[in-house]
């Protein structure tokens, strides 16, 4: 049995698109430029997080689930994830737009990349005025439309644009075109992939000079052409409750706004349950260990750990992420 609340050690990723955020505001230890990423939880393969606290400190993730299994995870989960951690925990920091992009789903992932496909969320933790991110079609479209667009830098005049702001929600199921655009400091919750098909990247070139690979074949096979009348998930926050606000096969991700001390418990759930802390600062409490949380820091409760305490001063805010039963 893990006995402990687990952190990790954040992995850093620097990128074209990267600032200043994840230092200035969520006080990310790091002395490059340019940081677009902090990977909280991760089981990609080259990237597996480090246990920072407790019994299991310099552990990865992956040595706790060879050797604890379903105690870490869950009975469920580990029946059908086996020893690969199934979620991507991740802050990200554009201080420019990204590329225009999308992912494939688990068969496509499976079949060219041995490789999750990737589902992933965003939760909009900070955006400077008038900033916006690139999600699905204004209407209908279809191949040979957007390849038209495609070829003539035109893509915009027929993707749907968003004016974002703190607390928005956007569910990114694969296939449906996105963007994160510059100012925008985001928690995102995903499947363990790293599978990315770009396919505008703005002419732009990296630090060595060269346009960065794109994806438009592969792209091709799985885009969905099909519009929504709003991407963006609406729900209703209550103080000290869990309000749902996506739930997928793949994941359900609460918010959780904490103010003063909230008993929990997770006898219901068959599921780690991972709490990242996107405003405030919160104290989560478990038998003699007292970890403390500010604003862009993560924890993990392991499944077999059924009750904790959960405080704040002032109002903060917690995503709460789990894995639904089958």
């Amino acid at each position: 049995m893990i006995d402990q609340l687990l952190r990790f050690k954040p992995i850093l990723k620097q990128k074209i698109w990267g600032g200043e955020k994840l230092k200035t505001v969520l006080n990310k230890i790091t002395e490059e430029d340019s940081v677009g990423e902090s990977w909280e939880i991760s089981d990609v393969r080259g990237d597996e997080s480090v246990v920072s606290n407790g019994e299991f400190i310099g552990k990865t993730l992956k040595e706790l689930l060879k050797n604890y299994k379903s105690s870490l995870v869950g009975e469920s989960v580990y029946k059908d994830f086996k020893d690969d951690f199934p979620l991507l925990i991740k802050y990200i920091d554009a201080k420019e737009v990204l590329s225009v992009q999308l992912h494939p789903n688990d068969n496509m992932a499976k079949q060219r990349h041995d490789s999750f496909g990737k589902t992933e969320m965003w939760y909009v933790m900070q955006a400077d005025e008038k900033s916006n991110i690139i999600v699905g079609f204004q209407k209908d479209s279809n191949e040979e439309e957007y390849l038209h667009h495609l070829k003539n830098k035109s893509l915009l005049e027929i993707l749907n644009i968003d004016e974002v702001s703190k607390g928005d929600v956007y569910f990114i199921p694969p296939g449906r075109v996105h963007a994160i655009g510059g100012g925008v400091l985001i928690a995102e919750i995903q499947q363990t992939s790293d599978i990315t098909y770009r396919i505008f990247d703005w002419d732009r070139k990296d630090k060595d000079g060269s346009y960065r690979e794109l994806h438009t074949d592969k792209a091709l096979e799985v885009i969905n052409y099909k519009s929504q009348v709003s991407y963006k998930t609406d729900y209703v926050k209550k103080q000290n409750e869990t309000t749902k606000v996506v739930s997928c096969v793949y994941f359900t991700t609460n918010v959780l706004p904490v103010k003063g001390k909230l008993s929990i418990n997770h006898y219901e759930k068959d599921s780690f349950v991972i709490y990242m802390c996107v405003a405030g600062n919160v104290t989560f409490t478990y038998k003699n260990q007292i970890e403390k949380l500010t604003m862009g820091q993560t924890i993990m409760i392991p499944a077999c750990l059924k009750d904790f305490v959960i405080s704040s001063p002032e109002e903060s805010e917690l995503l709460e992420v789990f894995m639904p039963k089958h």
